[in-house]
């Protein structure tokens, strides 16, 4: 499906993460989309009906994303950018670094981008989330965390991440890490979904004939009927229109048995 005015106004549908901030559950990647190039790519997202963007202080893109997301003067675009693991012990100066880049007074969005040293380190966490108590940004999660992981930060500080981001597909598929995630209260959030599974697989293929979509567009539908937060990764403004152009065709209860049967 091409870009269209019809594409631009699809609803994707949202996530309410810490009681009062809404995640799309498509949202757009943009590791690796920096410089002029980049930056149209971001417009060409946000034109197409992106309201979710996805950067890193490592990414070194933010400035990208802020003149896009500053340019572009919509009202409801929401912005997560990701503390690096390397700077544990630096966070007051990496968001205020992160904020200026990003042309914003409030993030939307924080998160420990890997576990510091591959420890939970609930002092990192204890100030991501004085942040977030001094209004500076409205929700504050982790990436790359396992459950125990979760576990320490909430035993430790009585305060759960809102939202843990890590790579998923179909591929990686784990009906119980969804369902502990939920149990948690943890909004699960997918990276990297094409690259975490085959594309090839027979139940991807099949279901793109059934419907006449992409096997991307069906992948991403997966995700939206799991109730996880995906964000594809594209610098081309035709396949960003498609990959998020998921509302128009329901995956049925077989058919989504079958993809999450990639898992296994």
């Amino acid at each position: 499906m091409s870009d269209s005015p019809a594409t631009t106004a699809l609803r994707v549908p949202v996530r309410t993460v810490d009681g009062t901030l809404d995640l799309p559950l498509v949202g757009l990647g943009t590791y690796g989309l920096r410089g002029d190039a980049g930056y149209r790519s971001l417009r060409d997202a946000l034109d197409v009906g992106y309201r979710l963007l996805d950067t890193a202080t490592m990414y070194e893109n933010e400035d990208e994303v802020g003149r896009a997301v500053a340019d572009a003067a919509l009202p409801d675009v929401r912005i997560t950018t990701k503390l690096h693991h390397e700077h544990a012990g630096r966070e007051d100066e990496f968001l205020e670094r992160s904020l200026r880049l990003l042309r914003v007074d409030v993030l939307d969005l924080w998160l420990i981008h890997w576990p510091p040293g591959g420890q939970a380190r609930p002092d990192v966490w204890e100030r991501m989330v004085a942040a977030r108590e001094a209004g500076r940004v409205r929700a504050v999660g982790v990436s790359n965390y396992s459950l125990a992981q979760l576990d320490e930060l909430t035993q430790a500080t009585g305060v759960t991440p809102a939202v843990n981001q890590v790579k998923w597909g179909p591929a990686l598929h784990d009906a119980d890490l969804v369902a502990a995630h939920r149990d948690r209260g943890v909004v699960l959030e997918g990276y990297s979904p094409f690259k975490a599974t085959d594309r090839t697989a027979e139940p991807l293929r099949a279901a793109a004939e059934r419907h006449g979509v992409s096997v991307e567009q069906v992948v991403v539908r997966w995700h939206v009927q799991h109730g996880v937060v995906v964000i594809p990764k594209s610098g081309d403004r035709d396949r960003q229109a498609r990959n998020r152009d998921v509302e128009g065709f329901a995956l049925s209860e077989d058919e989504v048995a079958a993809i999450d049967a990639l898992g296994r």
